[in-house]
């Protein structure tokens, strides 16, 4: 199912995995590549799975700190009609070419691109260089140390707002 992209298991199993994911063409965040954790409930397909970027992005709805996603066909509307085809195909694409700022995890993203549109497109640009290079996967510093993300760092299906990542910031 997921043969055309780069997909990293996490503990020899089938339930947590890393997948290679790409920018999409004609969007602010081409060019750039993230490495996005996935894990897959006891429940799935019938349970959403929890998705969350492990490099840096700068998006509305895309906590910086944790890299949980706030997308709602993901966090209330899922069905067992969707697999994760749908997710990388489909849903981070559209989530990536149209930003929703009134519905923010990053409350800065949001309000720069409300106020400031071209500063906001120089600092997506400017993240893709920093953080969002194939070097920045590959050999990650965040491999291997699980213990520094929590699941509430990742979004779980069950709500989309913003207590979900509140305070998680880490020193």
């Amino acid at each position: 199912m997921m043969s055309d992209y780069s997909v990293e298991t996490i503990n020899d199993g089938i339930s947590e995995f890393n997948v290679e994911f790409h920018g999409p063409k004609e969007s602010l965040y081409e060019g750039g590549v993230w490495k996005v954790r996935v894990e897959l409930p006891d429940a799935y397909p019938y349970k959403s799975p929890s998705i969350g970027f492990l490099n840096k992005i700068f998006h509305p709805n895309v906590d910086e700190l944790s890299g949980s996603v706030c997308l709602d066909v993901i966090n209330q509307s899922w069905s067992p009609m969707f697999d994760l085809l749908n997710v990388f195909e489909v849903f981070l694409p559209q989530l990536l070419l149209y930003p929703n700022p009134s519905d923010p995890l990053n409350g800065d993203a949001a309000s720069l691109m409300m106020k400031d549109k071209e500063q906001y497109e120089q600092k997506v640009k400017e993240y893709c260089e920093r953080y969002a290079k194939k070097e920045h996967i590959v050999n990650d510093p965040t491999d291997g140390s699980d213990e520094e993300l929590s699941d509430e760092d990742f979004s779980d299906g069950r709500s989309d707002s913003d207590d979900d990542v509140a305070g998680h910031a880490d020193p």
